[in-house]
């Protein structure tokens, strides 16, 4: 299953802290923890009796930080591979004694984790979002966002302009503007790329003083995220970068982050969020309306929907989940 192979995010990174945390993934348990500031996945079960390790604490010990387990103490070093047994102090665990370790790591102020090592066509790192990482930007992480639908129809609504004037109406739209130019479309394995997009938003960005046509720039790196570049006309100094990532929670349900990157942006951290949780409140009756909740897409879908003009971002991303073997419906 490809997505297994995918980078996801689990969380945001400043969410997990001291005590470990329990999560699911693709239908995996996992437990997530730190060790002097790493992170560390883990299959969310003790290979001794099978209790689940985020019931457990981090200790710090002599050689290091380890997970103990709440059952018996069972404590498991950074690797995954248990180091002590409270009742056996001087048995010395095999390697076998250890739970399943998954590859971890942060970027954009989320943990992500990958559950299957990649094959040679698909990236070996998160999707790169280079202002969110960018001193010179001011980084906010938005979420997380539960909603009830499918990852791809959230990755596609995000894509979508002509929705701007009806759904975000007096936001980031007008019913009088409802005419968009959906841009320059370019399609390739690595994903989908849509350069000189432009709508018409009454209100751009949270402390906007006025309309303005606003030029837009997408790039679709991974099924499940997309990256939005917005940059005013007029001279306007404000600069934006919006990135939407989401975590796959089954056929009709998905998490969702938006990491934000701002220049000369003089709203705060709290109106900034407030903003993206007013737009996405706008969105989520809508997207979590639709039926089926999986893209219609492929021979075994059981219903098909038309298109119009402009659904030419839309179509392309469609193809390109067809294009990696996106199973939709059993994600």
């Amino acid at each position: 299953m490809i997505e297994r192979q995918l980078w996801h995010p689990v969380v945001a990174s400043h969410t997990l802290r001291e005590l470990p945390l329990a999560l699911g993934l693709l239908g995996e348990a996992l437990v997530l923890w730190r060790e002097h500031g790493a992170v560390h996945a883990w299959a969310d079960r003790c290979p001794h009796r099978g209790a689940r390790l985020s019931l457990g604490r981090v200790l710090t010990t002599v050689h290091g930080p380890r997970l103990e387990c709440a059952y018996h103490g069972w404590q498991f070093e950074a690797g995954g591979r248990c180091r002590h047994v409270p009742a056996s102090p001087d048995f010395q665990p095999p390697p076998g004694h250890a739970t399943t370790a998954f590859e971890a790591r942060e970027a954009h102020g989320l943990v992500w984790v990958r559950l299957d090592a990649p094959g040679a066509e698909l990236p070996d790192a998160p999707p790169a979002f280079a202002e969110a990482d960018d001193s010179a930007w001011r980084r906010v992480v938005c979420g997380p966002y539960a909603v009830a639908t499918s990852a791809p129809r959230l990755v596609e609504n995000f894509l979508d302009l002509s929705h701007f004037g009806f759904v975000h109406e007096g936001w980031l739209g007008e019913r009088g503007h409802a005419q968009v130019m959906s841009g320059v479309v370019s399609e390739s394995p690595e994903g989908v790329q849509v350069l000189k997009a432009r709508a018409w938003q009454p209100r751009g960005y949270a402390e906007a003083e006025g309309g303005a046509w606003i030029d837009y720039a997408y790039e679709v790196p991974h099924p499940y995220a997309a990256l939005l570049r917005k940059d005013a006309s007029l001279g306007d100094p404000v600069r934006n970068a919006i990135a939407l990532f989401i975590r796959p929670d089954g056929d009709e349900a998905c998490t969702a982050w938006f990491v934000m990157a701002t220049q000369n942006d003089r709203s705060s951290d709290e109106s900034l969020i407030d903003f993206q949780d007013t737009v996405f409140a706008q969105d989520r009756p809508v997207v979590e309306s639709q039926s089926p909740k999986t893209l219609p897409i492929g021979r075994t879908a059981r219903v098909s929907e038309v298109h119009g003009p402009a659904d030419r971002v839309s179509s392309a991303y469609r193809r390109y989940l067809q294009r990696l073997g996106i199973a939709l419906g059993t994600c």
